[in-house]
């Protein structure tokens, strides 16, 4: 059974960064995506960003344009994580992140099956 945790998350003040860490662990898969999503109170879900698996040999990302130049994902082979760097942070990234992984590149969060228990982030002003 494949499981996600994410953790980093915390209290930055605007123009600060944060690192958001997304644990695998579990059997991985070929072909797999794993995406970061966040959602803000009264808000829907949101994409932030993905990085493409192909059992972690493609490493090709797509990002919101929210966030475009300021966040930065990546994947550590060896430890088998799925970061999120965010730079330059404003107030409206305010967000619980979650990670997910799933197996077609997409923004949308359905296309993702398993989800990690989310982690927050507060960027004070």
């Amino acid at each position: 059974q494949v499981q996600l945790v994410e953790s980093g998350g915390g209290l930055v003040q605007a123009g600060g960064s944060l690192r958001l860490s997304c644990a695998v662990s579990g059997p991985t898969y070929d072909n797999y995506v794993m995406g970061w999503f966040r959602q803000a109170p009264g808000k829907e879900r949101e994409f932030v960003g993905s990085i493409r698996g192909m059992g972690w040999r493609n490493g090709s990302t797509d990002y919101a344009d929210s966030v475009k130049g300021r966040f930065t994902i990546s994947r550590d082979i060896a430890k088998n994580t799925a970061d999120l760097q965010m730079i330059s942070l404003k107030t409206e990234d305010t967000a619980v992140y979650y990670c997910a992984s799933g197996r077609i590149v997409s923004r949308d969060g359905r296309h993702f099956d398993l989800w990690g228990q989310g982690t927050q982030v507060t960027v004070s002003s």
